[in-house]
């Protein structure tokens, strides 16, 4: 009886969700080359019916030339992924970002280490790299491109990669105060409940 009621409390729980995110990010200018950052984040998940993740943090971004940016970044996370249970987390984000042309494509590969604090009192680090291509589509002053990437999750905790997000979707700049994404991301993962991800999702990039 007891295998039994194990399996059947394995199996309520469905490794599987549709989500919607949605990101806002503000910069402000302090130099040149760095511009002060505050983020915001919502996610609704059980398939669009809840809401599963709220964040709110703030950083940097610093440009080394041309090529080169690294933005460290402070985000508070209130995450409900089932009913009845709430985690608490602070992490802390050190992305480094090589950017360049080729030709009418524009290459990028973020390599990213967070450290993760929980209410629980888990410790846990990442290693996350994500490879991403744009290209523009129609006059230059429609300013819209198309993007596509993918990235991978690295976890020290258990020794090994988790988790594969591949997205796509597409990039428009109304004006150099304000650009807007729209993108489909699937997630896999063979640790987290929900691990294995269809999203739909917003990203709203305010600059000053």
């Amino acid at each position: 009886m007891l295998v039994f009621v194990g399996f059947a409390s394995a199996q309520s729980l469905d490794r599987t969700d549709n989500q919607f995110w949605s990101d806002v990010q503000l910069a402000v200018p302090v130099t040149k080359t760095v511009d002060f950052n505050i983020l915001g984040t919502l996610r609704i998940g059980r398939d669009i019916s809840h809401t599963v993740d709220e964040r709110v943090g703030v950083g940097f971004t610093f440009r080394f030339g041309k090529y080169l940016t690294v933005a460290p970044s402070y985000l508070g996370i209130g995450m409900q992924p089932v009913p009845r249970r709430r985690i608490w987390e602070n992490r802390l984000s050190f992305p480094i970002t090589v950017r360049f042309n080729l030709e009418k494509f524009t290459l990028s590969d973020r390599n990213l280490f967070e450290r993760r604090f929980r209410n629980s009192g888990a410790r846990a680090t990442r290693y996350r790299n994500r490879f991403l291509v744009e290209h523009p589509v129609g006059p230059d002053n429609l300013g819209l491109s198309l993007f596509v990437g993918d990235e991978v999750f690295y976890d020290w905790t258990v020794d090994r990669w988790v988790r594969n997000r591949f997205a796509a979707g597409a990039s428009k700049v109304f004006n150099k105060h304000f650009t807007q994404d729209f993108f489909y991301l699937r997630q896999n993962d063979g640790v987290s409940i929900p691990g294995d991800l269809n999203v739909i999702g917003t990203i709203l990039r305010f600059r000053l």
